[in-house]
């Protein structure tokens, strides 16, 4: 097990960082209040005076009449003129003079940690570089599929597309036999806890009908969040590819709309899942999320880890992605890349939290 890391900031610069982060907490949520209004102040207006008119004019018409006369242009006007709704505004993390800039003596190559609040980045270490991300990927991958899905208690049969696809490219897997039927439920817990490709896969071809169908959704949420000049996938398990690539910063993004997903949100969450039992396996599996019952004791301050995923490939080193929550109930984001160790990777989060969001 990997020494302990030494925080670098002592009580009393944490406590400053603190109060400047609650009064940016505290300006950000004003800005987007007043940014609210604006929006929705022309639309309501204009709202407000089209159910003046039609009152009146409904008033001075018995019902046959109101029902027999099409709209008037004049009205039909009006309504055109409505603004469509605009589409949330996208969550862009930035840095800001407060920013702290991890140097070498942090193990991790790459690191970011985030207010969810406002965006504000607490600290980084090249977080724009672009990596592999490893089976960080599945949290896109159900994030995707937890958009598109029909049925949670769908059942999806496995395939020997799936097993041979597996078997390959030495994934890691839930262990799901030849035939194996199983719901999209514990598909999606199979996907994360275990970092099951076999789960992965199969909800790919459930939700797409393909694994390169859903590769290109995946591309396209990617577009939607406004990551797509750093971030683009080619499959949904995280194997290694030379077009397969984000930045700890994109991750971030992706894992920040995840935990907005109440689905995501309860995956993420889960330290253990039992799945039903199957003619396969007649006494079902447990299912674990290591990451999250192995940093659950250590000293992270007042943060309490609400969601994680891992991953790991020889040219991207231990990477993992989490979320936290202290006592005030403020969230944020950590996402760490290239790491020696799977230890290594909890210890630096463990860091990150206890140092900048405490």
């Amino acid at each position: 097990m990997d020494e302990q890391y030494t925080p670098i900031l002592s009580d009393e610069e944490r406590a400053v960082l603190r109060a400047q982060r609650a009064e940016r907490r505290k300006a950000a949520r004003q800005a987007r209040r007043r940014r609210q209004l604006r929006q929705l102040l022309p639309a309501g207006v204009l709202l407000l005076v089209l159910t003046c008119l039609l009152a009146v004019w409904a008033s001075r018409r018995t019902k046959e009449e109101l029902e027999s006369e099409p709209i008037t242009p004049v009205a039909a006007a009006v309504l055109a003129e409505s603004p469509p709704p605009e589409p949330p505004p996208l969550w862009t993390p930035a840095e800001t003079a407060d920013t702290a800039r991890l140097d070498d003596t942090f193990p991790s190559a790459y690191a970011v940690v985030i207010d969810r609040a406002d965006g504000t980045i607490l600290a980084q270490k090249d977080s724009e570089a672009v990596i592999s991300p490893a089976s960080m990927t599945k949290i896109m991958t159900i994030l995707v599929a937890a958009e598109n899905l029909k049925s949670l208690d769908d059942t999806v049969t496995i395939t020997i597309d799936i097993t041979d696809y597996c078997f390959v490219n030495d994934c890691s897997v839930v262990g799901y036999e030849l035939g194996e039927s199983v719901t999209v439920r514990e598909l999606l817990y199979g996907t994360i806890l275990p970092s099951g490709a076999d789960a992965a896969l199969a909800l790919a071809i459930y939700v797409a009908g393909s694994h390169e169908a859903f590769v290109e959704l995946m591309n396209q949420k990617a577009e939607e969040l406004g990551i797509a000049d750093t971030t683009h996938f080619t499959n949904c398990v995280g194997l290694y590819n030379e077009a397969h690539h984000c930045t700890v910063r994109d991750m971030a993004v992706i894992l920040n709309a995840a935990m907005e997903n109440e689905l995501c949100r309860e995956v993420l969450d889960a330290r253990t899942y039992e799945t039903a039992p199957t003619q396969e396996h007649p006494e079902g599996q447990i299912l674990s999320n290591w990451f999250l019952r192995r940093i659950e004791d250590k000293d992270t301050g007042d943060v309490e880890v609400i969601g994680a995923k891992t991953g790991y490939v020889m040219q991207s080193g231990n990477c993992a992605a989490s979320c936290g929550r202290d006592r005030d109930g403020n969230e944020y984001i950590c996402v760490t890349g290239n790491a020696y160790s799977s230890w290594r990777a909890i210890y630096d989060h463990v860091a990150l939290y206890k140092t900048y969001c405490n």
